[in-house]
């Protein structure tokens, strides 16, 4: 046990696997031997940019926060963990002090530790320690992979929670990136009725048919905002009550209210410019309710009953596998998103070592 390849983001265009020194867990910890980590936005965001936002890194950091592992030491104070559990993980965790953190809204605690978030490392390397209590037991069944979807899974459940989607909901989603799937299975699995979904590219809308959307919609590039909207509305029969807009673009926050009926409530997960021109009167002349994402809080639990029970399924989305040392190649193969990439897996350990016989 002295083998610690660990993915390194060191600047813009700067990814390097090195060596680091295997972690001690605190009383509180575990420390894990990862087994699976998908690649997310954020990462490649992180490997082209450098920032998000107000996040910008500034000193080397550890990648990766869509992760599952094995169990290997526990602290002192674990007490629902034992040596060899199989287990997701929350990547990120607040102060557990603060008034948001009280009311059980940690997602928006200023002292939040979130994993490969500057100036906190990820967990794409072979022993990582975290919390126990934001680490999730998995159950028999339930593969490595699915344990690590299991994050960008709660930022759909998260969103459709926020969305109010509910029994007979007609559900509008703008992109069909993996978090706009994500939200389609969650969604669906909510109860809603109807879901239309919209994209630039057809072969992703091909999946979200797949997976279960109603109709879905190319939307061409300069195509008229009002022609879209009759469009989206034709498809729909009308306008649907709840937009969930899963891509950020000028173009989608601005389409989430003008296509949404009147007094419905559009949703704003995709994150882009840091500003943009909305038409606001309409959303007040109209009571549209908008309402941010911030990732997600509380919602695991949800979000493995939903893969455990067999209600939907979060496999279909992996494209591509690598191994860790590979890592290079799978995030060139998810930012260009070559042979129609989706999720793509980096298995730390041999691909399947530990899923289900």
């Amino acid at each position: 046990m002295n083998d610690n390849l660990t993915a390194v983001l060191y600047g813009i265009e700067d990814l390097r696997l090195e060596q680091r020194p295997i972690p001690v867990p605190k009383d509180d910890e575990v420390l894990l031997q990862m087994d699976s980590v998908g690649i997310c936005g954020s990462d490649v965001h992180y490997l082209v940019n450098g920032r998000i936002g107000d996040f910008v890194l500034r000193k080397p950091m550890v990648i990766g926060h869509e992760a599952s592992g094995i169990v290997a030491k526990v602290g002192s104070k674990v007490k629902h963990l034992q040596i060899g559990d199989r287990v997701a993980i929350e990547p990120g965790y607040g102060c557990r002090v603060c008034d948001f953190c009280k009311a059980g809204r940690y997602n928006l605690c200023d002292e939040m530790i979130f994993c490969a978030t500057p100036p906190f490392d990820g967990n794409l390397t072979r022993y990582f320690t975290h919390p126990a209590d934001f680490c999730f037991k998995l159950p028999a069944h339930v593969t490595m992979e699915e344990g690590a979807l299991l994050e960008p899974l709660s930022v759909g459940v998260h969103a459709c929670r926020r969305a109010q989607v509910g029994l007979g909901s007609e559900v509008l989603i703008l992109g069909a990136g993996p978090i706009g799937l994500v939200t389609l299975i969650t969604a669906k699995s909510m109860g809603a009725s109807k879901i239309v979904i919209t994209d630039l590219l057809q072969s992703r809308l091909d999946v979200a048919k797949e997976l279960g959307a109603d109709e879905t919609l190319v939307v061409e590039r300069g195509a008229s905002e009002t022609e879209v909207v009759k469009q989206i509305h034709a498809l729909f029969g009308g306008a649907p009550d709840k937009t969930i807009d899963c891509s950020g673009a000028e173009a989608t926050s601005r389409l989430s209210i003008l296509a949404t009926r009147s007094g419905g409530c559009a949703v704003m997960v995709g994150m882009g410019a840091p500003e943009v021109k909305l038409p606001l009167v309409n959303a007040l002349a109209r009571e549209v309710d908008i309402r941010g994402v911030f990732r997600y809080c509380n919602d695991y639990p949800a979000a493995l009953s939903l893969v455990a029970s067999g209600k939907i399924n979060v496999k279909r989305l992996i494209t591509h596998h690598f191994n860790i040392e590979e890592t290079l190649d799978a995030f060139n193969t998810s930012r260009h998103g070559l042979g129609g990439a989706i999720k793509v897996m980096i298995h730390v350990q041999p691909k399947d070592t530990n899923n289900p016989k």
